[in-house]
């Protein structure tokens, strides 16, 4: 097989992941989207080493053991993402990514800066006193 078929998938597969990091707002489809772009590397990986073994018999594959090593971390990643999306979830009520940004940032409170009602309740405490 040649080599250009994997490196042609695997870089679409990359661009799915990275349109889908940048583009969706639920953190389980952000996570999904990290997922693909691993697995896009992993079928990177495995095609250059089958490349390059061609050239050499007595290699080491080592672009299979790397793709172990990835295929581990990103089991890690997901449990451990999938933990911290289900507690966020059950504090805040959404997985949404944007409102959670915003509800840290402060934009919830009213004001741009979040400190547009301290100033309000400060403004009536100087006219009634």
């Amino acid at each position: 097989m040649h080599l250009a078929y994997p490196a042609v998938l695997s870089a679409l597969l990359f661009c799915t992941g990275l349109y889908g990091v940048l583009a969706r707002r639920n953190a389980i489809l952000v996570l999904m989207s990290v997922e693909l772009m691993l697995n896009a590397v992993n079928l990177n990986l495995v095609a250059f080493d089958v490349w390059l073994s061609k050239a050499a018999r007595d290699t080491l594959h080592s672009g299979q053991a790397l793709t172990l090593f990835t295929i581990a971390i990103a089991a890690a990643e997901i449990g451990i993402g999938l933990a911290i999306v289900l507690a966020v979830y059950r504090n805040r009520g959404t997985s949404d990514i944007d409102k959670l940004r915003d509800s840290a940032e402060g934009h919830e409170s009213g004001g741009p800066d979040g400190d547009a009602p301290a100033a309000d309740q400060t403004g009536k405490a100087e006219a009634t006193a």
